[in-house]
């Protein structure tokens, strides 16, 4: 792990959403799978399992029946020729995802996401493999592929419930937004640094709760701080209790019905709160960014700041 690289990797965004948008022109990576299968069940660690759970969120409001699964799970869903296995690990290789995907290989169809060019142990004897085209992370941190797989996942819902989607131009949005944030960096940046120097707690909508729990792993990954991630409506059940006794310091991802529940214990007890996309009432901060009244745009763009936080902390 490098941090002058994982730098370089989040700048290389733009380009690399760019580059996957390109590979849609006329063509889709899920063609091959029919509409509506009975279940789901995606697999994946890390940050594979953070954008699973959006995806299978995504899936059971369309009424298929879907879940995202932990790969370390002894058991799961029984292999079944109606059980759809999606398969993600951007190296192709995550020893968890690769034992879960040996129970159902030969009796359910595989999808595997992976961004290794070359053969891998999840892409054995798959239906699909649906390369990530997230190129080469030299820092050693799952930050484009988190990104690509996302974009990917909401590829595959499109295909699995026969709804028409704009992969090719959600990308190209999310590509400018992402350039945005890079460019205008020494505008907001260090605000950011301020505002969130402490132990950072994440809060994200249900719908997007991979931006909460990808953004506190990245500060946990790179620089080695403590972070933790929270549900918007939960954290009035788990986290408020924190801002009573600690220097509460949070980056907010607005959208919540249930912000304002959040928000009212926080400025009660002063405490910090970066909002990321859009103002809410009582925050010490936020940070705009083009198309962030897309929820798409946002679930694709919004962690890259604190990614660039981590960053930061990490290279000093």
């Amino acid at each position: 792990m490098d941090a002058a690289l994982f730098l370089r990797d989040l700048e290389e965004k733009p380009e690399a959403l760019d580059r996957l948008a390109g590979s849609l022109v006329g063509a889709d990576p899920f063609a091959g799978l029919s509409a509506y299968p009975r279940r789901v069940l995606i697999l994946g660690m890390g940050s594979s399992r953070y954008a699973a759970r959006v995806g299978a969120l995504r899936l059971r409001a369309a009424g298929i029946d879907a879940i995202a699964e932990y790969a370390s799970a002894e058991a799961s869903l029984p292999a079944t020729p109606e059980t759809l296995v999606v398969a993600i690990s951007a190296t192709g290789g995550s020893r968890e995802t690769v034992d879960a995907v040996a129970r159902y290989r030969g009796t359910s169809p595989i999808v595997a996401l992976t961004n290794s060019a070359d053969p891998t142990p999840i892409a054995e004897d798959a239906l699909l493999t649906v390369p990530m085209l997230a190129g080469p992370e030299r820092g050693g941190v799952a930050c484009r592929s988190f990104q690509h797989t996302l974009a990917l996942l909401l590829m595959m819902n499109a295909q699995l419930t026969g709804v028409a989607f704009d992969g090719a131009g959600l990308l190209r949005r999310a590509a400018e937004a992402t350039a945005h944030l890079l460019d205008t960096r020494r505008d907001w940046l260090p605000m950011a640094l301020e505002m969130l120097d402490g132990d950072l707690y994440t809060i994200a909508p249900v719908e997007r709760i991979s931006s909460a729990e990808q953004s506190a792993l990245m500060v946990r990954e790179g620089p080695r701080r403590r972070a933790d991630a929270t549900e918007t409506g939960d954290w009035a059940h788990v986290d408020v209790y924190l801002t009573k006794t600690l220097d509460y310091r949070a980056l907010l991802f607005p959208g919540s019905r249930y912000d304002e529940q959040a928000m009212e214990w926080i400025r009660q007890r002063g405490s910090t709160v970066l909002s990321v996309g859009g103002p809410v009432e009582g925050a010490a901060g936020v940070i705009r960014y083009p198309h962030d009244d897309d929820a798409d745009v946002r679930l694709l763009t919004e962690t890259l700041v604190a990614e660039l936080v981590a960053a930061t902390w990490w290279a000093a």
